[in-house]
């Protein structure tokens, strides 16, 4: 086994070499992440892994825009287990064609969930949390969602509530796994 083969497979982050956002090579790591074998990822949909099909819609868009400006992406997001389960997952993405940021990349992806614990959320209490985590104010939340102002502070009350946070910094600490 090549040098560099024997770096892919045995990383000690989940790898995969993504077509077209289809699963083309995966690492033993990213099997493990996802409790699937990695030969049965191969040729699957990425989105297949994401917590919902409107997750994997709407985080793809977001991140075909800045890797065409870029030719990177990087987030914070919840993905699915092949068993269901639903965890925290960083995730980082680097095109290998910039003309067109989807044909062909390499991903990583990061199991964060002995950090953060899950919660139930619904679609759009996540991309408020996730946009509040990069440090979007409210108002600019709601410009990326479509969203009044008023109906961002809203989201994030309910996250407060539900992550038992007094105030926002504090939930972000606790969506970001910081120690308090």
């Amino acid at each position: 086994m090549e040098l560099d083969a024997i770096a892919f497979d045995f990383a000690p982050v989940g790898l995969a070499v993504l077509e077209n956002r289809i699963i083309r090579r995966c690492n033993r790591a990213f099997g493990e992440m996802f409790r699937e074998a990695p030969e049965a990822c191969e040729g699957v949909s990425l989105g297949e892994f994401y917590a919902s099909e409107e997750d994997f819609q709407t985080i793809g868009e977001r991140g075909l825009a800045v890797m065409r400006e870029t030719g990177r992406y990087h987030d914070e997001r919840v993905m699915r287990r092949r068993d269901g389960a639903l965890f925290w997952c960083r995730v980082r993405g680097q095109s290998l064609t910039p003309e067109n940021p989807f044909q062909r990349g390499i991903w990583s992806f990061a199991d964060l969930s002995e950090e953060r614990p899950i919660v139930e959320l619904t679609q759009r209490e996540r991309e408020v949390a996730i946009l509040t985590c990069r440090g979007l104010t409210s108002k600019e939340v709601g410009l990326e969602l479509g969203l009044s102002y008023r109906t961002v502070e809203e989201y994030r009350a309910r996250l407060l509530r539900k992550f038992g946070a007094r105030k926002l910094a504090e939930l972000v600490a606790k969506l970001s796994g910081m120690p308090l």
